[in-house]
C-alpha cells in the first residue's frame, strides 16, 4: 500500500475504483471481485480508499495499487484532483454516495478528460434508512441533501449505472435522468469460486446430519437489515417446530439484536455469529436463508443462495428481491417488517415446500456477463 505521495507516473491506470474502505458488505465483495478480474485481463487497476482498512484487503491482487486518500471529505476531494492531474486515469469508476459527487467535482477542478463513471448500489429514496445518525434532525437533513447533490451532479458523469432495474428507476426519479440513459448492470456474484468456496468445512456443532434445521442470514448488523424481525420469526416459528437462527455479521446493531434475543428466550437458539470471510458453506448447508432488509438494491446473498440451491425467504423490499426471485417465482416473497409472514414462509420451506431455481435465470447474475458489461463500458472510454 502506498500514500499518493510517491506515486511514480508511468503508464496511466485503465481504471480507478473510488469507495470509502473494504469492510464487509455486499459492495465491498463487488470491489473484490471487479479488481480480480481487471487485472486478470491485463488491465492496469488503481484503488483509491479513504480508509485502508476492512476484511477485504486480504483478497485485493498484488498488482493494484491501493492509494490512500486520507481522512476528511475536503482532504479527499483535494488528493483526488491532485491524483487525476498527475495519474492521468482512462476511467474513474465510483461507487455510492458520497464518492460519485466527489468524483464528479474532483474531475471539475482537476481539468481532466477521465471518464466518469458512477455506480448506484442502493436507494436514493431510502437514505433515511440506510444513513443512521445519533441526532435524528442530521437524518432529516442528509436524506434531502442526498436528493439534490444526485440531482445537480450526476448528469455530469459521462456514464451512470444502477444494479438493478428497481435502483435505476428509483435513481431517474430522485435525478431526472432519463432512465434509458441509466445502465443496468447487474453484480458479478456468481463466479468461478462460489461452488468451490461453499465446500469448506464448517466448524460449528449445529451443523450436523440430523440436527435441528438451522437458519442463516448474512449481512450488517445494522437497522436496514431489520434483523429484530427476523429474530421476532424465529419466536414464532418455535411455536410450530424447533429451529436455529445464524447471523453472520457485526455492526451496531449487535447489542440491541442480543438483549431482544435474550428478551425472546432464545439465547440457545441464535447465534451472532460476528463476520465470516467465507459465508457460504454455512449457506450451502442451511436449511433455509432468510434476507429481512427494508432496503436493498441488489442482494448478493439471495443470488448465491439460489446458485447454491439454498431455499430462500426475502422481504419484498425496494427493489432487489422481487428483482431476483422473478416476482416471488423462485423464492418466497413476504412484507416488510412482518414477522407473522415471514414465519410462515419459513414454516412451509422447512416442511419441503421448495420453488426450484432454472439455471437459464442464473446467468444473467454470473461473473462473466457482468464483466463484459463492466468491459465495454471501460473501453468506451
Amino acid at each position: 500500500m502506498r500514500s499518493l505521495s510517491g506515486i511514480p507516473n508511468h503508464q496511466p491506470p485503465d481504471v480507478a475504483i473510488l469507495f470509502y474502505s473494504l469492510e464487509c458488505g455486499g459492495v465491498e465483495r463487488n470491489i473484490v471481485c471487479l479488481t480480480q478480474h481487471l487485472t486478470q485481463r491485463g488491465l492496469k487497476v488503481d484503488l483509491l480508499l479513504r480508509h485502508v482498512q476492512g476484511q477485504y484487503l486480504t483478497q485485493i491482487p498484488p498488482e493494484v495499487r491501493i492509494i490512500d486518500l486520507g481522512q476528511g471529505y475536503l482532504k479527499n476531494i483535494s488528493r483526488l484532483v491532485a491524483y487525476l492531474r498527475q495519474e492521468q486515469p482512462v476511467n474513474l469508476l465510483s461507487r455510492m454516495y458520497p464518492h460519485n459527487e466527489m468524483a464528479i467535482i474532483a474531475r471539475f477542478f482537476a481539468k481532466s478528460s477521465t471518464q466518469i463513471i458512477v455506480c448506484i448500489h442502493s436507494m436514493l429514496s431510502g437514505q433515511q434508512h440506510i444513513v443512521q445518525f445519533r441526532w435524528p434532525v442530521l437524518s432529516k437533513i442528509h436524506t434531502p441533501l442526498v436528493k439534490f447533490m444526485a440531482f445537480c451532479l450526476y448528469r455530469w458523469a459521462d456514464k451512470v449505472l444502477a444494479v438493478s432495474r428497481g435502483s435505476a428507476s428509483d435513481l431517474a426519479q430522485v435525478t431526472g435522468i432519463p432512465l434509458a440513459k441509466i445502465k443496468v448492470v447487474y453484480n458479478p456474484v456468481i463466479g468461478s469460486q462460489l461452488q468451490k468456496k461453499s465446500l469448506e468445512p464448517i466448524n460449528h456443532p449445529w451443523f450436523i446430519k440430523n440436527q435441528t434445521p438451522v437458519i442463516v442470514a448474512v449481512g450488517r448488523l445494522h437497522k436496514i437489515k431489520d434483523f429484530s424481525t427476523l429474530i421476532r420469526a424465529l419466536a414464532l416459528v418455535h411455536q410450530v417446530r424447533p429451529a436455529k437462527l445464524l447471523i453472520l455479521g457485526e455492526g451496531p446493531e449487535e447489542k440491541r439484536l442480543q438483549a431482544l434475543v435474550d428478551e425472546l428466550g432464545l439465547s440457545n437458539d441464535v447465534c451472532l455469529a460476528g463476520f465470516v470471510i467465507n459465508p457460504y458453506p454455512y449457506i450451502r448447508h442451511s436449511s433455509v436463508l432468510v434476507l429481512s432488509s427494508l432496503f436493498e438494491a441488489l442482494p448478493a446473498v439471495l443470488i448465491e443462495a439460489l446458485a447454491l440451491q439454498t431455499p430462500v425467504v426475502a422481504t419484498n423490499c425496494p427493489s432487489g428481491p422481487s428483482e431476483i426471485l422473478k416476482d416471488g417465482k423462485y423464492g418466497e416473497l413476504v412484507p416488510v417488517g412482518d414477522s407473522a409472514a415471514m414465519a410462515a414462509a419459513i414454516l412451509h420451506v422447512l416442511a419441503g415446500e421448495i420453488k426450484v431455481v432454472d439455471e437459464s435465470w442464473l446467468e444473467q447474475f454470473n461473473t462473466a456477463t457482468a464483466m463484459k458489461s463492466y468491459i465495454e463500458l471501460l473501453e468506451t472510454a
